[in-house]
């Protein structure tokens, strides 16, 4: 199934919804946001103008200082594109800002993420391939054909 087949267009209230916790961030109200979402301040690719997206965490990296995202609109997400014509940006997680790389994980990469994902929140899990269209059984399996499907990014520190 493509991703056109398997996401329609948001409505106006549906967009406006998911574009609230951006109000959060810009308020400095990040922190109630728990670290499970992350602020993206990327670069439009084609306008050049800046950009916000507000984004799940899939995993946090804490040694490395790294998040895993995905794009569960696939790879015709506006910011997933943007990241991947200007992958060097900033994020804000709770009210921390930092500069990142975005690089594209591989599709077995993305399989092994979501199954990770799905072993730590199966309700979560269950409830997002649903909402995407994704037919899971709840066994790692599916939920890895679910990973190699969905475009996965890693954000690692830049240094400096």
């Amino acid at each position: 199934m493509s991703d056109g087949d398997r996401m329609k267009p948001l409505t106006r209230f549906q967009r406006a919804a998911a574009r609230a916790p951006i109000w959060l961030f810009r308020h400095k109200l990040g922190w109630m946001m728990s670290g499970r979402f992350l602020l993206l301040n990327h670069i439009g690719r084609k306008s050049g103008l800046p950009r916000q997206a507000v984004v799940e965490v899939v995993r946090h990296d804490e040694q490395a200082h790294g998040y895993v995202i995905c794009s569960g609109w696939g790879e015709k997400s506006q910011w997933f594109q943007n990241l991947m014509a200007h992958p060097d940006i900033t994020i804000q997680v709770r009210n921390r800002q930092s500069a990142v790389h975005a690089t594209r994980l591989s599709p077995e990469q993305g399989a092994d993420e979501m199954a990770a994902y799905a072993r730590l929140h199966p309700r979560a899990a269950t409830k997002l391939a649903r909402f995407m269209k994704f037919e899971v059984d709840g066994s790692e399996d599916s939920y890895r054909a679910m990973g190699r499907e969905l475009p996965f990014i890693v954000l690692e520190p830049l240094a400096g």
